[in-house]
């Protein structure tokens, strides 16, 4: 596969926001295929990279998903509660030693060996974001508290262990809809994980 490099001028830069995260403006020129060079702009959101985790009992055949309240779902019409694999921003530690600590924050499990499979733009249209996306075995004795996240950052999550067989039907029935948890909850079916 050839790899494209884009060319690009960007023209001016506006922050429009800097509380939660960055929210800039930026303005710019970009070549386009036949050569010539158009003005765009598009605002930009910096949130930092992140990583996620799926946590996984072969024998089992089950999984650690978690529940929580997210604003934004709410606001678009759900009623905000999102089943999803651990995750966090990275916050400027290597993304395997983050996963680890959001896992244990979030699920209450310790796990020593996590698997990188792959990285992903999770809404590259306007989300600067990448995550890195991590598989785990866990079993009973990894688990060292009851989870449940920060309280002072907000979280209120709910630990949920279920079988693959359960998790899958809820993508079929819309119970589960976030993106990162679809796609890990995939990967365990199409590389026969689970």
């Amino acid at each position: 596969m050839t790899h494209i490099h884009a060319k690009v001028r960007i023209i001016e830069n506006q922050t429009l926001a800097n509380d939660w995260y960055l929210l800039k403006k930026y303005t710019f020129d970009l070549q386009r295929q036949n050569g010539q060079w158009q003005r765009q702009s598009r605002e930009v959101y910096d949130r930092g990279n992140g990583a996620t985790l799926l946590l996984y009992n072969r024998d089992a055949r089950t999984v650690i998903l978690t529940r929580q309240f997210r604003f934004p779902t709410y606001i678009n019409g759900h009623n905000g509660y999102l089943i999803e694999t651990a995750a966090g921003l990275l916050d400027n530690m290597a993304a395997e030693q983050r996963i680890k600590a959001e896992a244990e924050e979030e699920t209450g499990y310790q796990i020593s060996h996590v698997e990188k499979v792959f990285e992903a733009f999770m809404s590259p249209g306007s989300v600067t974001e990448k995550l890195h996306f991590f598989i785990a075995e866990y079993s009973p004795e990894n688990r060292v508290s009851a989870g449940g996240g920060i309280e002072a950052e907000g979280e209120d999550i709910e630990v949920l262990e279920m079988p693959i067989a359960d998790a899958l039907a809820a993508i079929d029935n819309g119970l589960i809809i976030d993106g990162k948890t679809i796609m890990l909850l995939y990967h365990m079916v199409v590389k026969g994980i689970l």
